[in-house]
């Protein structure tokens, strides 16, 4: 997985927007104004921070050496993800719709009804 294709793949979901609130080198992907990934801009090696179930973030720490628990982020909810080749890409975009779909549950039902009208 490259920076490209991430971003790519993050866009192509309904009501996505990318932003740079903090600062010019953490790329920001938010559906309805709630973040579901961050990636450093800077790194060499693509990684990023998505959400995730709390026991299902645990289950994938304990089973992947390149998932962490959440870079600056609460740990109990959102893991960091090291793209080094050892996960297959298949796997990281299934955990980066899972984030998105856990913040799009967190919504209004207006908002929800809204994301699933455009799908």
């Amino acid at each position: 997985m490259n920076l490209e294709a991430l971003r790519e793949f993050c866009l192509a979901l309904p009501h996505v927007t990318e932003e740079l609130p903090f600062g010019p080198d953490a790329l920001v992907f938010k559906v309805a104004g709630k973040m579901f990934l961050l990636t450093p801009l800077d790194e060499v090696k693509v990684q990023f921070n998505v959400k995730c179930d709390p026991e299902k973030a645990e289950e994938l720490r304990e089973k992947y050496a390149d998932v962490k628990p959440g870079y600056h982020m609460n740990k109990k909810h959102w893991n960091t993800v090291y793209a080094s080749g050892s996960i297959p890409n298949e796997t990281l975009y299934t955990w980066v719709q899972d984030s998105y779909d856990l913040v799009v549950a967190s919504l209004s039902k207006k908002q929800r009804e809204e994301i699933q009208a455009s799908r």
